[in-house]
């Protein structure tokens, strides 16, 4: 068993890693009761399969599900990937939809914003990038599983089997690469705005109901830079799990 945060490689220090990243939250669009543990991801899950009773608990926001073993896929952005107006705009539009359409057309659009390329998407640094994906690499097989991943310009994709608590996982990529980051902000040109802060305070998480939603969830993953332009086959993406299996989890020494 492992102390710490799940996500921060050996060598770096957590402490203080609210300052430098933003306290973790999480978002969820709760609206299924039924989830994929894997406990090898070589495994097919099962559809249907009896997950017994999972954790359920609230940051403020929507009820998220954690619990070691059942499949979730992640989406956490730069803190200045979407404009504060725009979010307020966009929840008064909501509004005025059915409480059942919310949630998905919420999804929708900031997907869209967030292909779009807003902020200073640091990530989109080759040196920034590559990092990201190191840190995600690093605790593979150990604090989790990693099924898909994807970093993106201003934003990250993660499917996973967690072993940890996900929050403690999704922390420790906060932690390290807002460090490494913020550390190398002039030097790089990396132009992130605030001095503390590199990442939204939130994220979102889903939870794998079943195999056709991993497979869509994959899908969705590795096809992202070719959705946003950014490529035309997914494979050519370098921080991506399209590109071939393993990935390169060397931190870049600048």
């Amino acid at each position: 068993m492992h102390n710490g945060n799940a996500g921060v490689p050996p060598g770096s220090s957590d402490r203080n890693a609210g300052v430098a990243a933003g306290s973790s939250g999480s978002s969820n669009s709760a609206d299924e009761d039924v989830g994929v543990p894997l406990h090898n991801a070589s495994v097919p899950p099962k559809a249907g399969e009896d997950v017994g009773v999972p954790e359920w608990h609230s940051r403020g926001y929507l009820p998220h599900r954690d619990r070691p073993g059942l499949l979730q896929a992640i989406t956490f952005r730069l803190a200045d990937s979407l404009p504060q107006e725009m979010l307020v705009t966009l929840e008064e539009e909501l509004a005025r939809l059915p409480e059942d359409r919310r949630s998905i057309e919420r999804r929708r659009r900031i997907e869209q914003w967030l292909d779009a390329g807003m902020g200073c998407c640091a990530l989109g640094h080759p040196a920034m990038a590559q990092t990201m994906q190191a840190s995600l690499l690093h605790f593979d097989g150990d604090r989790y599983r990693l099924l898909a991943w994807c970093v993106m310009p201003n934003h990250v994709h993660v499917l996973m089997e967690p072993l940890h608590p996900l929050s403690k996982i999704v922390q420790g990529w906060k932690s390290f690469t807002a460090r490494w980051a913020l550390a190398r902000n002039e030097s790089l040109g990396l132009k992130i705005p605030s001095t503390k802060h590199l990442w939204m305070r939130e994220y979102w998480d889903r939870y794998i109901r079943d195999e056709e939603h991993l497979s869509r969830v994959v899908q969705y993953i590795q096809q992202n830079p070719v959705k946003a332009g950014l490529c035309e086959r997914a494979e050519q993406w370098r921080w991506s799990s399209a590109r071939g299996a393993g990935g390169d989890a060397s931190v870049p020494d600048t």
